[in-house]
């Protein structure tokens, strides 16, 4: 195994622990706020607009940790691939390859 091939492995288990360790952190912040919020709503005892704040705070803090986990790591992930040159280059479209002319018809060689 050259020096390559054995950093690109290292590199590929790098990327899997970072995912595993990203995506865990984001799955135990989004229990943490949904715990928080479960308690919060039961503390209150019916105060309806209160609960709905909570629950309004705590959605947007689940959606936004989650989005913005997931868009880094598409971001990092395009521009890792970019860098390594395994992105899709474009090539010009190639021509299809062209049929035989039909013959032209008896009313154009009239």
């Amino acid at each position: 195994m050259s020096r390559d091939d054995a950093r690109a492995g290292q590199d590929v288990e790098l990327e899997k622990d970072r995912a595993r360790y990203g995506l865990m952190a984001v799955v135990f912040s989004n229990l943490a706020i949904a715990a928080v919020a479960i308690f919060g709503v039961w503390q209150l005892d019916g105060d309806r607009a209160v609960i709905v704040g909570v629950l309004t705070a705590a959605f947007t803090a689940v959606s936004g940790t989650t989005t913005a986990y997931l868009g880094i790591k598409a971001v990092s992930n395009t521009a890792r691939s970019i860098a390594l040159g395994d992105g899709h280059r474009r090539e010009p479209p190639q021509p299809a390859p062209s049929a035989q002319q039909p013959a032209p018809s008896a009313q154009q060689n009239q």
